[in-house]
């Protein structure tokens, strides 16, 4: 029979032997969240909204990590350290998913597939997008939502206003069979670069332009080193947010819950603001006096759709003509 002194012994193990088995403060989730672009573009604000919410709905349980203007990786990069399991969660370009395997995806590089934000949305937010992302699960990935950036304009060091201004021009793209195509039906010669090397690229003059919707354009200074440029309009560029499938898949079924949460309000608010950022970033570029920005007529835009029709259906082959007429078909476009 124990005495008095013996059970209290007895009582403080047990204490410690529970506070031993049941920390008292567990160790946050951590998510590594890797992008290459800036912070006060549509993508890097949405980061950091997803971010701010992930954290409050978990209450502290999961911390992420943002790391903008390609800290972390380089774009060529960005998708193996993903699946390897070195960062959490990426949102790269749409072109990089084609590379991988999942060529359908090389579909939204497709010159003047949609007709704006709302013709795209028709696709991104409905079951086309749905059947698009989860195309990405056989590669180790799991598919969480489309982002906006927004619609793309030509620039270089020489006049453009017509498609024959490109003729033998050196222009930057990222990895993109669409993108090759679309630069040759133009006359130009495309130079696959990684995003975080184009300004030194452009100042230099080891590329003669690029082409980039406007916010990439203001916040990477692109505007500074590029004298012309035209309101071509002519492609759009957006992400897909991914995360590593292990990952995801592992985590507690209510955290993944509430991270589903803050990243539903986070795409909702960055889609919401990647029109008037883009329209902001070309109001101040115009008025900053460095590039002169021409915006085209009706004629001059027919030309530019006549000159990049034909990419289409050269690429009708690698990603799918179904898929394209299906894509097409969602967005109420024709071509």
């Amino acid at each position: 029979m124990l005495n008095r002194r013996s059970f209290a012994r007895l009582a403080g193990v047990c204490v410690l032997a529970l506070s031993a088995a049941v920390p008292a403060f567990a160790e946050p989730i951590v998510i590594k969240f890797s992008h290459v672009v800036a912070p006060d573009t549509p993508k890097g604000k949405a980061a950091e909204k997803f971010k701010e919410l992930a954290e409050k709905y978990t209450d502290g349980g999961v911390t992420v990590e943002v790391y903008p203007n390609s800290q972390l990786y380089k774009d060529k990069e960005e998708l193996e350290a993903l699946q390897l399991g070195a960062v959490q969660m990426l949102a790269p370009s749409l072109a990089k998913f084609g590379p991988l395997g999942v060529k359908e995806f090389e579909a939204f590089d497709i010159p003047y597939l949609f007709d704006g934000y709302d013709s795209l949305h028709k696709v991104t937010q409905g079951e086309m997008g749905k059947k698009l992302l989860a195309k990405l699960e056989e590669k180790g990935i799991s598919g969480l939502a489309f982002w906006d950036n927004g619609f793309k304009v030509m620039s270089a060091n020489s006049s453009i206003k017509v498609p024959d201004d490109l003729l033998g021009l050196k222009m930057r793209i990222q990895s993109s069979k669409v993108l090759e195509a679309e630069m040759n039906a133009l006359g130009a010669v495309p130079q696959v670069m990684a995003f975080s090397e184009v300004y030194q690229a452009l100042q230099t003059g080891v590329v003669d332009g690029t082409e980039n919707p406007p916010s990439n354009m203001y916040t990477q200074k692109m505007n500074e080193v590029q004298k012309y440029a035209a309101e071509t309009n002519h492609g759009y560029l957006g992400y897909a947010v991914i995360v590593n499938k292990a990952f995801w898949d592992g985590l507690p079924e209510d955290v993944r819950g509430e991270l589903d949460k803050a990243m539903t309000e986070a795409t909702d608010y960055g889609n919401s603001i990647a029109k008037e950022e883009n329209d902001k970033a070309m109001a101040a570029m115009k008025a900053a006096g460095t590039t002169e920005f021409h915006q085209l007529t009706d004629e001059e835009k027919a030309a530019w759709k006549e000159a990049l029709a034909p990419v289409a259906t050269e690429m009708s082959d690698r990603i799918g003509a179904d898929t394209i007429k299906e894509i097409q078909a969602a967005a109420g476009t024709s071509m």
